[in-house]
């Protein structure tokens, strides 16, 4: 069904416009949540978020701040002691990786193979509005009326005749 009064162009550019914006609005959005970051307010908020980041050595798949362990309640205290000492979080990371290695972390290192699950996302995503802008591009270019490709059939004269016959036929018949 056609829009009355709309050029083709703008019917066509309509739906891509609205999903560019969407895209637009969803690419923002989480760059704000990526890029705003509030430090904890109190000594134990940062105890709790640095220990949070930790996996607990002794018990499986809990960090460091959800475990009961002894080992645990003892790295929580230690993270504590160094904040107090005025060490940096990511110092205090780094001290526990030395100590237990990178399996400490609940969250994998941002270089090596291991970056992979941060970067692999953006470049999924980058792929995904390429493809998008391009699908979009050559929807906009091809139109109904282009002319028929070189391997469509031929049409001889007695079929153009008939077909002219029946178009005229229905526009004859047509409403309005």
């Amino acid at each position: 069904m056609k829009a009355a009064g709309m050029p083709k162009q703008a019917r066509a550019s309509g739906p891509a416009l609205l999903v560019l914006i969407a895209l637009a609005v969803g690419v923002a959005t989480l760059a704000i949540v990526a890029v705003r970051g509030h430090p904890p307010a109190s000594r134990a908020q940062q105890v709790q978020q640095i220990a949070a980041g930790l996996h607990c050595p002794i018990c499986k798949d809990l960090s460091v701040a959800d475990s009961p362990a002894p080992l645990a309640q003892q790295m929580r205290q230690e993270i504590a002691q160094k904040l107090s000492a005025g060490e940096s979080a990511a110092q205090i990371r780094a001290g526990f990786v030395t100590a237990y290695g990178d399996s400490v972390l609940m969250s994998p290192p941002r270089q090596g193979l291991a970056g992979a699950a941060y970067y692999l996302p953006l470049l999924v995503l980058a792929v995904g509005l390429t493809a998008a802008v391009t699908l979009l591009r050559r929807r906009q270019r091809t139109s109904p009326s282009d002319p028929p490709e070189a391997d469509s059939p031929q049409l001889s004269q007695g079929q153009r005749s008939a077909l002219a016959k029946a178009v005229a036929q229905l526009r004859s018949e047509e409403p309005g």
